[in-house]
């Protein structure tokens, strides 16, 4: 590696650190840095995977207050997170390069495209929250429709099976497993349909959810020889430094710009990847 390209997975890291801790879909900026770094497809995936994973857990302690409560919901979908997260990796492992460097092109629009829609869905999803959320719910089946946390704390039925959730759940962690950008939002958007009326709560699952998924990943990633060590030690210090530096400055970060420049990225990478698919 020359030092800008260990200046570029550096910056990248530190910046995709610093965008999940304020916002998510920070994977659309490390992924393209790898490749062009050299790294293979399906290696950038799985060295962007563990490299950010790192910054992933450290925001589970944040949310410890809520860990008694989401025990419930965790019995339910933690499982699934595994599953789906182990057979993502695997099948990114199994098909090889050549049908995943197909496939980047349209996973990095789709990542885009979610994070661009990420504002309007949470302002969807806290349309459909109660204006006081104190008590957090517990899983309800479609025969017990969820009970009131408070006379004040209504909490709505879910539209959502039992079933239908931990099938989607299962469908968000093989996504996951595989490529991953932009699973958070999907997880909220799911708790809500859930009926759960407490957003630091959902938070608190999302984030304990996508850990599990992406430590899976990683963990299988890593197990198949498929992390390039040299760029992932030097992207963890970088996505580490990001993580405090988002966490501790965020009230200071023009969000917008920063939403804005991940997107105009985003869809210039993925212009640029698409454009090399079709090429003759």
């Amino acid at each position: 590696m020359t030092p800008w390209e260990v200046l570029a997975l550096f910056g990248s890291a530190l910046a995709a650190g610093a965008i999940n801790a304020v916002a998510g879909g920070g994977t659309v900026l490390t992924f393209p840095v790898l490749l062009a770094s050299g790294c293979g497809a399906v290696a950038a995936n799985a060295t962007s995977t563990f490299a950010l994973t790192l910054g992933t857990t450290g925001s589970l302690f944040g949310f410890r207050r809520h860990w008694t409560s989401t025990r419930p919901w965790l019995r339910r979908f933690v499982p699934v997170c595994i599953l789906g997260g182990l057979l993502g990796s695997a099948l990114v492992h199994i098909q090889g390069e050549a049908i995943f460097v197909k496939a980047v092109p349209w996973l990095l629009l789709f990542a885009t495209s979610l994070f661009l829609a990420q504002r309007p869905l949470q302002r969807w999803i806290e349309s459909r929250l109660p204006a006081k959320a104190s008590t957090p719910s517990t899983p309800s089946t479609p025969s017990t429709p969820s009970t009131p946390s408070s006379p004040s704390s209504p909490i709505p039925a879910p539209h959502l099976s039992a079933a239908a959730a931990i099938a989607l759940q299962a469908a968000v962690a093989l996504y996951g497993g595989y490529f991953g950008a932009g699973i958070g939002i999907l997880m909220l958007a799911l708790l809500a349909f859930q009926g759960l009326s407490n957003i630091h709560q959902m938070n608190a699952l999302k984030n304990m959810l996508g850990a599990t998924i992406n430590a899976t990943a990683s963990l299988y990633f890593a197990l198949s020889g498929l992390v390039d060590w040299p760029r992932a030690a030097i992207m963890v210090a970088g996505a580490l430094l990001g993580y405090w530096l988002g966490a501790h400055y965020s009230q200071k970060i023009p969000q917008a710009t920063v939403r804005t420049l991940v997107v105009a990225i985003g869809l210039a990478i993925s212009a640029a990847l698409f454009y090399k698919l079709l090429r003759p």
